[in-house]
């Protein structure tokens, strides 16, 4: 179902400049080029899915701008959520057909598979896409799908500043929290320490799986 990917590290780069990369690659991959995977981390970002959310944000737009914040409209599934320093983004540029809900699963499970290797035990949540210890969303995950490869991906909150996330209702979800494996560990956590494991997983839920 899935085949081998390159990965190429955008390092720290704004949403703006990864967004037309991944554009870019997306239409290589769907013209027939090698899947690939970025990663990258952001500054502090606010995107919107097409549900918008913007009756999520919980301070004025233009506050935000003049505290560094950058916001766009965004062609993922899902409503408002945050990017920021400390926080992986993943943006898989998958040929996935329509396998949609096994994709989607998929990047729930890698994820899991490298909390699990700090020893935390994790979930997925088919009605709160993401990943979840407890009712707290420590990965939130959207996609979408074009010319049947997929695009934008995941965000693995590895040691972000958990406050940026009081300017919104994340994903719109009211009644849950959000952490980091930083907090969950009680010790810093670098992306670079994270990076590889990510990877691995990723490779073992998309390829080995389909051995």
């Amino acid at each position: 179902m899935f085949e081998p990917f390159d990965v190429r590290d955008l390092g720290c780069i704004p949403y703006q400049e990864a967004w037309d990369i991944q554009r870019r690659v997306h239409a290589d991959v769907a013209g027939g080029s090698t899947a690939t995977l970025l990663l990258c981390e952001h500054p502090p970002t606010i995107t919107f899915g097409k549900k918008g959310g913007r009756e999520n944000l919980l301070r004025d737009e233009a506050e935000l701008k003049r505290c560094g914040f950058t916001l766009h409209d965004i062609e993922r599934g899902g409503d408002v959520t945050y990017h920021g320093h400390g926080q992986l983004v993943g943006y898989p540029l998958f040929r996935v057909g329509w396998n949609v809900q096994t994709y989607l699963r998929g990047l729930e499970d890698a994820l899991i598979h490298v909390l699990a290797s700090y020893g935390v035990e994790a979930v997925g949540s088919p009605g709160y896409a993401g990943v979840w210890v407890g009712d707290e969303k420590v990965a939130a995950i959207g996609v979408a799908i074009k010319r049947r490869v997929s695009f934008h991906g995941f965000a693995f909150n590895v040691q972000p500043d958990l406050s940026h996330f009081d300017t919104i209702i994340p994903c719109g979800i009211r009644d849950k929290g959000v952490t980091s494996l930083s907090k969950l560990l009680g010790r810093n956590v670098t992306l670079n320490e994270v990076k590889p494991k990510v990877v691995a997983g990723m490779r073992q839920i998309f390829i080995c799986s389909e051995a």
